[in-house]
């Protein structure tokens, strides 16, 4: 267990096949689907994982406890996940690793900059990309010892995340979006249509990004996204 964990008797040592034992990750991610992966990824690697699901949520998390890594997300529903790593880097005594990820091309310079260790791209499904992430950002009492094999573990998140996804934005959607819904909206289906390889929903969450981003009326791809929406959640109900 972390050695900042109150109920922490005895850290187990990393291990070749485990190399992550004995870490807490804190995962603050909206997406379920995305979530998902990072629950299987942290479970095949030998660590236990927190969510929050917003920025209020990880700070009532980090006021019990303090974990070994946190993963943020840039988009939150609460607030910009920059700022939570800003804050998360500056603070005193400070995480041990402090990861931003995103599916936002630009999302790795932007978390660089405030501060985090490193970055994760969605969609994360390597289970030797994110091992790394951590590890190279550990200090060394902290590492597997010897010869580590690299896995070549793809995981696949439980689709059913996926569905509660677009149950989430459906809630969003069901009321009259505001500008900081709509923009929401575009990110959040970014991410989580790229990671489940979705290139319809995928192409339909740019387009509204690109008119938010020109500030052009989005009635339209708002509209087509809803639809697309409501299809994926009628196969659901189909199933």
């Amino acid at each position: 267990m972390d050695r900042t964990d109150p109920f922490a008797a005895t850290i187990p040592a990393p291990t070749a096949s485990r190399p992550l034992l004995g870490l807490t990750v804190l995962v603050i991610e909206d997406s379920r689907f995305a979530c998902e992966a990072m629950r299987l990824l942290c479970l095949r690697s030998g660590a236990r994982i927190r969510r929050a699901d917003c920025i209020r949520s990880a700070r009532r998390h980090l006021q019990v406890y303090r974990p070994s890594v946190v993963i943020v997300d840039l988009g939150l529903p609460d607030g910009n996940g920059i700022d939570l790593i800003s804050e998360l880097t500056q603070s005193e005594p400070r995480v041990d690793v402090v990861l931003g990820t995103s599916g936002d091309t630009n999302g790795e310079h932007l978390a660089m900059e405030a501060g985090a260790d490193g970055f994760l791209e969605k969609p994360i499904n390597s289970l030797a990309v994110f091992q790394q992430a951590v590890l190279s950002n550990l200090p060394p009492d902290r590492q597997p010892s010897g010869l580590r094999e690299l896995p070549d573990e793809i995981i696949h998140p439980d689709r059913m995340a996926f569905q509660d996804d677009m149950a989430h934005i459906a809630d969003v959607l069901e009321d009259p979006p505001d500008d900081r819904s709509l923009d929401y909206v575009a990110q959040f289906l970014g991410g989580v249509a790229r990671s489940a390889q979705d290139q319809v929903l995928e192409k339909a969450a740019e387009a509204l990004a690109r008119k938010r981003a020109a500030g052009e009326p989005a009635g339209n791809e708002t509209a087509k996204i809803a639809g697309l929406i409501q299809e994926r959640l009628t196969r659901k109900l189909a199933i």
